[in-house]
């Protein structure tokens, strides 16, 4: 809301800094921002407080702010930042109360096995919180849930903070998340296996994450992918959210590590079942596969 009206006040004086940065929200937009409220005007200034890590050159974000800086629309920008600080003082407030509830829950918690594994993602999630989850977290668990491709230290937060009952098994968690095929049946003939509709957040973090997996080098991607071509993304996103949410809930309740085999590894799984079926078919009907030379 606040990140539109902002890109409003900028269309305005004509300012394409959206085009030239991922988000105005981030340290490149930000800092161009309150450079012109506090009356900077020189596009060359300005586009010098671009961040090394923006991948839109100097001369190209120069060009972007390039405008009419009429003062009601300075003025709208000022406003509409005053408000994100303000927005941004109340979301650190609530980092610091979620710090010190899982610090009181890890006091209580007793010390896992074997340290903290090492981190595995690089790159720190925007909507994540002010301070590092993952110790507590780990302390909590007793396992480090991040290992999951697609869960990252915020996930699961929240996905500990949703899912806090203690189910007697994988099959009732993924029938609670509506991510198991709902059968109607009528007469012993199957009407319907689609999945329930929910509004389940679990779920739906869940699901996201199936989608971000799914572009991955790992089981997990390949797993996505080859569903993705044979049924369909949509039915790749349930399968593959489901099979996350078997992995967290093994890691949960049976503290079971995971890791991750690879995709080679997948697909040579994947060969090596589609081969026993082929065997199995021809064995049916009295014949007998063999093998080319070159092929193993």
């Amino acid at each position: 809301m606040l990140a539109s009206l902002a890109h409003q006040a900028l269309n305005y004086m004509n300012l394409q800094l959206h085009h030239v940065v991922t988000d105005i929200t981030g340290e490149t937009g930000m800092k161009i921002m309150r450079a012109i409220i506090e009356g900077e005007r020189d596009p060359q200034v300005l586009a010098k407080l671009r961040d090394c890590r923006c991948k839109a050159s100097e001369q190209t974000v120069q060009s972007a702010l390039v405008g009419n800086y009429q003062p009601e629309h300075v003025f709208s920008l000022k406003q509409t930042l005053s408000l994100y600080d303000v927005y941004q003082a109340r979301i650190q407030e609530c980092d610091a109360q979620i710090e010190q509830t899982l610090a009181l829950l890890a006091a209580e918690s007793s010390d896992p096995n074997s340290p903290l594994p090492k981190f595995r993602c690089r790159h720190r999630a925007s909507n994540s919180v002010n301070f590092d989850v993952r110790p507590m977290l780990y302390q909590i668990t007793g396992t480090d849930l991040t290992q999951i491709h697609g869960i990252g230290p915020y996930l699961v937060l929240r996905l500990v903070s949703e899912c806090g009952s203690r189910w007697p098994s994988a099959k009732h968690f993924t029938s609670w998340l509506c991510l198991s095929p709902s059968c109607k049946i009528s007469g012993g003939k199957v009407l319907s296996a689609r999945t329930q509709r929910t509004s389940n957040r679990a779920t739906a973090h869940l699901r996201r994450a199936a989608v971000a997996v799914g572009r991955t080098h790992t089981a997990l991607g390949a797993f996505y992918r080859r569903l993705a071509a044979r049924i369909g993304k949509a039915k790749a996103v349930t399968a593959t959210a489901r099979k996350i949410a078997i992995l967290f809930y093994n890691a949960m309740r049976y503290g079971l590590g995971y890791q991750d085999p690879g995709a080679d590894y997948y697909e040579q799984r994947y060969r090596e079942r589609v081969i026993k079926q082929l065997h199995r078919r021809a064995a049916e009907f009295g014949l007998t596969l063999q093998a080319t030379a070159g092929t193993s």
